[in-house]
Protein backbone atom coordinates (compact mmCIF):
# COMPACT_ATOMS: atom_id res chain seq x y z
CA UNK A 1 0.00 0.00 0.00
CA UNK A 2 1.59 3.17 -0.82
CA UNK A 3 1.86 5.74 2.46
CA UNK A 4 -0.40 8.48 3.13
CA UNK A 5 0.54 12.24 1.86
CA UNK A 6 2.72 14.03 4.18
CA UNK A 7 3.63 10.84 5.83
CA UNK A 8 6.92 11.20 7.47
CA UNK A 9 8.89 7.66 6.72
CA UNK A 10 11.86 6.13 8.41
CA UNK A 11 13.23 5.20 4.83
CA UNK A 12 13.56 6.25 1.69
CA UNK A 13 11.49 5.43 -1.65
CA UNK A 14 12.83 5.25 -5.19
CA UNK A 15 11.98 3.65 -8.15
CA UNK A 16 14.26 2.48 -11.63
CA UNK A 17 13.63 1.11 -14.68
CA UNK A 18 14.93 -2.76 -15.57
CA UNK A 19 13.66 -4.59 -18.49
CA UNK A 20 11.09 -1.85 -19.51
CA UNK A 21 9.23 -2.71 -16.17
CA UNK A 22 8.96 0.36 -13.37
CA UNK A 23 10.63 -1.01 -10.10
CA UNK A 24 10.25 0.24 -6.53
CA UNK A 25 12.91 -0.38 -3.44
CA UNK A 26 13.49 1.34 -0.17
CA UNK A 27 16.39 2.64 0.88
CA UNK A 28 17.38 1.78 5.31
CA UNK A 29 20.19 3.95 6.28
CA UNK A 30 22.96 5.51 5.20
CA UNK A 31 26.40 3.43 5.51
CA UNK A 32 28.89 2.67 2.57
CA UNK A 33 27.83 -0.83 2.63
CA UNK A 34 25.38 -1.92 0.87
CA UNK A 35 22.98 -4.69 1.76
CA UNK A 36 20.29 -5.71 -1.36
CA UNK A 37 17.19 -7.75 0.76
CA UNK A 38 14.52 -9.36 -1.40
CA UNK A 39 11.63 -10.96 -0.34
CA UNK A 40 9.51 -13.91 -0.61
CA UNK A 41 6.72 -14.76 -2.74
CA UNK A 42 3.49 -12.65 -3.59
CA UNK A 43 4.83 -10.68 -0.12
CA UNK A 44 6.53 -7.31 -0.40
CA UNK A 45 9.31 -5.22 1.55
CA UNK A 46 7.59 -5.22 4.55
CA UNK A 47 8.71 -8.78 5.36
CA UNK A 48 12.19 -7.01 5.60
CA UNK A 49 11.84 -3.63 7.72
CA UNK A 50 12.93 -4.70 10.69
CA UNK A 51 16.04 -6.49 9.92
CA UNK A 52 16.97 -3.39 7.70
CA UNK A 53 16.50 -1.25 10.25
CA UNK A 54 18.24 -2.74 12.55
CA UNK A 55 20.91 -3.45 10.31
CA UNK A 56 21.07 0.23 9.01
CA UNK A 57 21.44 1.44 12.79
CA UNK A 58 24.51 -0.67 12.75
CA UNK A 59 25.80 1.35 9.77
CA UNK A 60 24.80 -0.25 6.45
CA UNK A 61 22.93 1.39 3.87
CA UNK A 62 19.85 -1.28 3.08
CA UNK A 63 18.19 -1.49 -0.04
CA UNK A 64 14.92 -3.85 0.26
CA UNK A 65 14.03 -4.17 -3.60
CA UNK A 66 10.36 -5.14 -4.29
CA UNK A 67 10.46 -7.29 -7.57
CA UNK A 68 8.31 -7.17 -10.74
CA UNK A 69 4.39 -8.41 -9.77
CA UNK A 70 5.13 -7.43 -5.79
CA UNK A 71 4.78 -4.83 -3.81
CA UNK A 72 5.10 -0.99 -4.73
CA UNK A 73 6.67 -2.62 -8.57
CA UNK A 74 5.25 -2.76 -11.75
CA UNK A 75 3.18 -5.79 -12.22
CA UNK A 76 3.34 -7.63 -15.38
CA UNK A 77 0.82 -9.96 -16.46
CA UNK A 78 2.85 -12.10 -18.42
CA UNK A 79 4.68 -15.14 -16.59
CA UNK A 80 7.94 -14.49 -18.78
CA UNK A 81 8.80 -11.43 -16.32
CA UNK A 82 8.09 -13.65 -13.27
CA UNK A 83 11.21 -16.49 -13.95
CA UNK A 84 13.56 -16.27 -11.14
CA UNK A 85 16.47 -16.11 -13.22
CA UNK A 86 14.87 -13.14 -14.92
CA UNK A 87 14.47 -11.47 -11.55
CA UNK A 88 17.91 -11.73 -11.04
CA UNK A 89 18.44 -9.24 -13.89
CA UNK A 90 17.05 -6.31 -11.78
CA UNK A 91 18.79 -6.88 -8.73
CA UNK A 92 22.02 -6.02 -11.20
CA UNK A 93 20.19 -3.16 -12.48
CA UNK A 94 19.29 -1.81 -9.36
CA UNK A 95 23.14 -2.15 -8.49
CA UNK A 96 23.54 0.06 -11.50
CA UNK A 97 21.31 2.42 -10.93
CA UNK A 98 22.38 3.21 -7.23
CA UNK A 99 26.31 3.30 -8.85
CA UNK A 100 27.34 0.47 -6.47
CA UNK A 101 30.05 -1.75 -7.74
CA UNK A 102 29.80 -4.34 -5.38
CA UNK A 103 26.46 -5.50 -2.51
CA UNK A 104 25.61 -8.03 -0.30
CA UNK A 105 22.73 -9.94 -1.71
CA UNK A 106 20.11 -12.01 0.32
CA UNK A 107 16.81 -12.77 0.92
CA UNK A 108 13.92 -15.42 2.31
CA UNK A 109 12.50 -17.59 0.66
CA UNK A 110 12.44 -17.07 -3.27
CA UNK A 111 14.62 -13.37 -2.05
CA UNK A 112 17.28 -16.29 -1.42
CA UNK A 113 16.84 -18.40 -4.39
CA UNK A 114 17.12 -14.96 -6.49
CA UNK A 115 20.06 -14.02 -4.68
CA UNK A 116 21.57 -17.39 -5.60
CA UNK A 117 21.44 -16.27 -9.15
CA UNK A 118 22.63 -12.88 -9.23
CA UNK A 119 25.59 -14.76 -7.24
CA UNK A 120 25.67 -16.84 -10.64
CA UNK A 121 25.08 -14.05 -13.43
CA UNK A 122 27.24 -10.97 -11.61
CA UNK A 123 29.31 -12.37 -8.99
CA UNK A 124 31.81 -9.56 -9.34
CA UNK A 125 29.11 -7.66 -7.96
CA UNK A 126 28.43 -9.27 -5.14
CA UNK A 127 30.45 -9.19 -1.83
CA UNK A 128 28.45 -11.66 0.00
CA UNK A 129 25.07 -13.74 0.66
CA UNK A 130 22.61 -14.28 2.57
CA UNK A 131 20.31 -16.95 2.15
CA UNK A 132 17.22 -17.11 4.57
CA UNK A 133 14.98 -20.45 3.69
CA UNK A 134 16.28 -21.26 0.54
CA UNK A 135 13.94 -23.41 -1.97
CA UNK A 136 15.94 -26.27 -3.54
CA UNK A 137 15.62 -29.87 -4.50
CA UNK A 138 13.41 -31.14 -1.43
CA UNK A 139 11.19 -28.75 -1.56
CA UNK A 140 9.78 -28.88 -5.03
CA UNK A 141 7.05 -31.22 -3.87
CA UNK A 142 5.80 -29.47 -0.95
CA UNK A 143 5.91 -25.92 -3.14
CA UNK A 144 4.36 -27.68 -6.02
CA UNK A 145 1.05 -28.95 -3.98
CA UNK A 146 1.04 -25.46 -1.99
CA UNK A 147 1.06 -23.52 -5.17
CA UNK A 148 -0.14 -25.42 -7.57
CA UNK A 149 -3.64 -25.67 -6.41
CA UNK A 150 -3.78 -21.63 -5.48
CA UNK A 151 -2.49 -20.85 -9.32
CA UNK A 152 -5.41 -23.07 -11.11
CA UNK A 153 -7.66 -21.19 -7.79
CA UNK A 154 -6.75 -17.34 -9.33
CA UNK A 155 -7.26 -18.61 -13.00
CA UNK A 156 -10.39 -20.55 -12.39
CA UNK A 157 -12.82 -18.38 -9.57
CA UNK A 158 -11.24 -15.16 -10.80
CA UNK A 159 -14.81 -13.47 -9.25
CA UNK A 160 -14.63 -14.45 -6.13
CA UNK A 161 -10.60 -13.85 -5.80
CA UNK A 162 -11.34 -10.25 -6.69
CA UNK A 163 -14.05 -9.77 -4.34
CA UNK A 164 -11.84 -11.25 -1.45
CA UNK A 165 -8.54 -9.45 -2.36
CA UNK A 166 -11.02 -5.70 -2.38
CA UNK A 167 -11.77 -6.77 1.03
CA UNK A 168 -8.37 -7.64 2.02
CA UNK A 169 -7.03 -3.67 0.32
CA UNK A 170 -10.17 -2.27 2.60
CA UNK A 171 -8.82 -4.11 6.27
CA UNK A 172 -6.55 -1.19 8.29
CA UNK A 173 -2.75 -2.58 8.48
CA UNK A 174 -1.28 -3.27 11.93
CA UNK A 175 2.53 -1.92 11.64
CA UNK A 176 4.08 -5.90 11.94
CA UNK A 177 5.58 -6.23 8.45
CA UNK A 178 4.98 -9.93 8.16
CA UNK A 179 1.31 -9.23 8.89
CA UNK A 180 1.20 -6.71 6.80
CA UNK A 181 3.01 -7.49 3.52
CA UNK A 182 0.67 -10.99 4.00
CA UNK A 183 -1.87 -8.77 3.82
CA UNK A 184 -0.82 -6.82 1.05
CA UNK A 185 0.03 -10.38 -0.99
CA UNK A 186 -3.94 -10.99 -0.49
CA UNK A 187 -4.96 -7.86 -1.52
CA UNK A 188 -3.49 -9.02 -5.19
CA UNK A 189 -5.58 -8.80 -8.18
CA UNK A 190 -5.90 -12.65 -8.59
CA UNK A 191 -4.35 -11.98 -12.39
CA UNK A 192 -1.25 -10.68 -11.13
CA UNK A 193 -0.83 -13.36 -8.55
CA UNK A 194 -1.67 -15.87 -11.62
CA UNK A 195 1.09 -14.27 -13.80
CA UNK A 196 3.73 -14.53 -10.57
CA UNK A 197 2.84 -18.30 -9.98
CA UNK A 198 2.76 -19.19 -13.42
CA UNK A 199 6.37 -17.16 -14.45
CA UNK A 200 8.05 -18.81 -11.24
CA UNK A 201 6.53 -22.60 -11.50
CA UNK A 202 7.47 -22.66 -15.39
CA UNK A 203 10.95 -21.10 -14.82
CA UNK A 204 13.94 -23.06 -13.68
CA UNK A 205 13.96 -22.91 -9.11
CA UNK A 206 17.09 -22.63 -8.46
CA UNK A 207 20.75 -22.94 -10.11
CA UNK A 208 21.95 -26.01 -11.06
CA UNK A 209 24.50 -27.80 -8.42
CA UNK A 210 27.27 -27.08 -10.55
CA UNK A 211 26.79 -23.46 -10.75
CA UNK A 212 26.10 -23.05 -6.87
CA UNK A 213 29.12 -25.19 -6.58
CA UNK A 214 31.19 -22.12 -8.14
CA UNK A 215 29.55 -19.50 -6.54
CA UNK A 216 32.78 -18.38 -4.07
CA UNK A 217 30.86 -15.15 -2.46
CA UNK A 218 31.09 -15.89 1.38
CA UNK A 219 27.72 -16.98 2.07
CA UNK A 220 25.18 -17.13 5.42
CA UNK A 221 22.72 -19.67 4.91
CA UNK A 222 19.57 -19.52 7.36
CA UNK A 223 17.20 -22.82 7.92
CA UNK A 224 14.74 -24.07 9.96
CA UNK A 225 12.98 -27.54 10.56
CA UNK A 226 9.36 -26.40 11.17
CA UNK A 227 7.95 -26.45 7.20
CA UNK A 228 7.96 -28.26 4.08
CA UNK A 229 8.59 -25.74 1.52
CA UNK A 230 11.63 -24.78 2.91
CA UNK A 231 13.17 -27.81 4.58
CA UNK A 232 16.60 -27.79 6.86
CA UNK A 233 18.07 -30.27 4.58
CA UNK A 234 18.18 -28.14 1.20
CA UNK A 235 19.88 -25.12 3.92
CA UNK A 236 22.06 -28.20 4.82
CA UNK A 237 22.89 -28.95 1.45
CA UNK A 238 23.28 -25.55 0.35
CA UNK A 239 26.14 -24.46 3.34
CA UNK A 240 27.82 -27.90 2.54
CA UNK A 241 28.45 -27.51 -1.57
CA UNK A 242 29.24 -23.87 -1.28
CA UNK A 243 32.77 -23.19 -0.55
CA UNK A 244 32.31 -20.63 1.91
CA UNK A 245 29.02 -20.81 3.44
CA UNK A 246 28.05 -21.16 7.15
CA UNK A 247 24.63 -22.06 8.30
CA UNK A 248 22.67 -20.95 11.41
CA UNK A 249 19.69 -22.73 12.26
CA UNK A 250 16.45 -20.85 13.21
CA UNK A 251 14.09 -21.82 15.25
CA UNK A 252 11.32 -21.45 12.86
CA UNK A 253 10.25 -19.55 9.81
CA UNK A 254 8.98 -16.71 12.49
CA UNK A 255 12.39 -16.17 14.65
CA UNK A 256 14.38 -13.73 12.60
CA UNK A 257 10.62 -11.71 12.02
CA UNK A 258 9.47 -11.85 15.66
CA UNK A 259 12.20 -12.47 18.13
CA UNK A 260 15.30 -11.28 15.49
CA UNK A 261 17.97 -10.16 17.73
CA UNK A 262 19.85 -13.97 17.75
CA UNK A 263 19.91 -14.20 14.23
CA UNK A 264 20.28 -10.32 13.50
CA UNK A 265 24.01 -10.78 15.47
CA UNK A 266 25.06 -13.84 13.81
CA UNK A 267 23.78 -11.78 10.30
CA UNK A 268 25.81 -8.42 11.23
CA UNK A 269 28.78 -10.72 12.24
CA UNK A 270 29.16 -12.42 9.11
CA UNK A 271 28.41 -9.16 7.01
CA UNK A 272 31.75 -7.39 9.51
CA UNK A 273 33.73 -10.24 8.52
CA UNK A 274 32.68 -10.78 4.79
CA UNK A 275 34.05 -6.81 4.15
CA UNK A 276 37.00 -6.95 6.19
CA UNK A 277 40.45 -6.60 3.85
CA UNK A 278 42.09 -10.53 4.36
CA UNK A 279 44.98 -9.26 6.61
CA UNK A 280 42.16 -8.15 9.25
CA UNK A 281 40.27 -11.52 8.82
CA UNK A 282 43.59 -13.42 9.38
CA UNK A 283 44.12 -11.48 12.86
CA UNK A 284 40.59 -12.01 13.74
CA UNK A 285 41.52 -15.97 13.32
CA UNK A 286 44.57 -15.92 14.71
Amino acid sequence: MTPAPNTVLPYEIGRFESGGLDLSYEVHGHGQRTVVLMHGILLDAHVNRRLASDLAGLGYRVVLLDLPGHGRSERPRRASFHRMDAYALHVEALLDHLGVERAAVGGVSLGANVALFSAVRAPERVQALVVEMPVLEWAIPAAAMTFVPLLLAVHFARRPARVLATAFRRAPRSGVGPLDSMLNALSSDPVEIAAVLHGILAGPVAPTVVEREAITAPTLVIGHRSDRIHPFHDAEQLSRRLPRAQLVAASSMLELRMRPERITTEIATFLDRAWSPPTARRQVGS
